[in-house]
């Protein structure tokens, strides 16, 4: 009987997402009267119901002008187990990393410490500096601004090709370190470009902006991000650099997530985790960080967030990249919104819309797409318009 009845949801639930999706007309919620944190929960729980490849799925949304600060979840937090998924739970966030990574180099900037335009070389290690020019690269043609704007031309060692997937897959316990990544980029790979020539995403990149990091704070990685953003200032109680700190005390179980069948929960840490990924967090923490960012509260000058959000230029005659990547950030456009947003690889996504001063994140047990943050987008922007009703009634 169980079987038959979430067959019938997940039918239902299908028919609900085709018509959401099939058209922009459809996207208008009509919740009935329904406060918006009810109707939320009950699209997530649609959502889940009605697909086989979503088995859980949590969502916060931070939006002041609504008065919303919520969060809401639904599934299961381990597939093996049917555990229930709860919203306060922490999971690997992957490269959504990369916004607080770059974030805390604009605030070295901020502090003087650094030139956006400096080359690399005057601070990563002699070590790591000759890899890359035995590697056929010019590392001190490469400024940080090129690291930060994925410019560089550096191979990807994480997905540039399918060597390292298979090496972490295969070795799941295996302790990774930077110079080991940093060696495999140069062997998995040919440079993509010239410095400054064209945009290649690149984790590589992003690990050499960890070392930065610690070498101008003289801090490890961990405390060294910490400090500069503020953390605790924040209030980002529940993030934490996986294996390089410990983790929060009294937090809930980390949710499991999965690359396709194969769960990684137990996979070391260190296969991302130098600068391209490794914080865990929960949804709230990083909407409440994305909506700070955009909010004044991350930078001591207002300037240096113009700067993070600054179009990346490249040469005069050169085809700009499709994808519009600023410094660990990248801006889209859903439905004629402009969204700032990062993803990263386990299912999570991240969003700050300025139109409506709003931060959403999604972080998918298995399988998501798009088209439900779309949704989403769409249900804020319906609550912004029944809210201006209202007051003009």
């Amino acid at each position: 009987m169980k079987l038959i009845v979430k067959s019938a949801r997940r039918l239902l639930g299908c028919m609900l997402l085709v018509s959401l999706f099939s058209c922009r007309d459809s996207l208008n919620v009509e919740n009935g009267g329904s406060a918006p944190e009810e109707t939320l929960q009950q699209y997530i729980d649609e959502v889940v119901s009605g697909n086989d490849q979503i088995q859980g799925m949590m969502v916060h949304l931070e939006s002041p002008a609504l008065g919303l600060s919520w969060s809401g979840a639904s599934g299961v937090s381990d597939i093996k187990t049917g555990a229930e998924l709860t919203p306060e739970q922490p999971f690997r966030i992957a490269s959504v990393t990369k916004t607080f990574v770059a974030a805390s180099i604009l605030r070295l900037f901020e502090e003087g410490k650094l030139s956006l335009d400096d080359p690399i070389t005057k601070y990563i290690s002699a070590e790591h500096a000759g890899i890359l020019t035995n590697g056929g690269y010019q590392p001190e043609a490469m400024t940080v601004r090129h690291l930060l704007t994925h410019t560089s031309g550096l191979f990807d060692y994480a997905l540039g090709s399918q060597v390292y997937a298979t090496k972490v897959k295969n070795d799941p316990g295996h302790r990774w370190t930077r110079t080991e990544q940093l060696q495999g980029a140069m062997e998995w790979g040919r440079p993509y470009a010239p410095p400054g020539k064209e945009f290649h995403y690149s984790d590589t990149g992003y690990i050499l902006l960890g070392e930065i990091i610690e070498k101008l704070t003289d801090k490890s990685l961990a405390p060294g991000i910490r400090d500069l953003l503020d953390f605790s200032r924040l209030g980002l109680r529940n993030t934490w650099l996986e294996s390089l700190e410990e983790a929060p005390p009294g937090i809930p179980d980390r949710a499991h997530q999965y690359l396709n069948d194969t769960d990684i929960y137990d996979w070391d840490p260190s296969c991302d985790l130098y600068g391209g990924g490794g914080l865990a967090s929960t949804t709230s923490d990083i909407a409440r960080f994305y909506y700070q960012l955009f909010n004044g509260k991350v930078f001591s000058q207002p300037s240096t967030l113009d700067t993070m959000l600054e179009k990346t230029k490249f040469p005069e005659g050169q085809q700009p990249s499709k994808q519009d990547y600023r410094m660990g950030i990248e801006l889209i456009n859903i439905y004629g919104t402009d969204a700032y947003m990062h993803t990263g690889y386990w299912g999570v996504q991240a969003v700050y819309l300025p139109k409506y001063d709003t931060a959403i994140v999604i972080n998918f047990i298995t399988g998501g797409n798009i088209f439900i943050i779309k949704k989403i987008i769409s249900m804020v922007d319906s609550m912004h318009s029944g809210k201006q009703e209202a007051g003009n009634s």
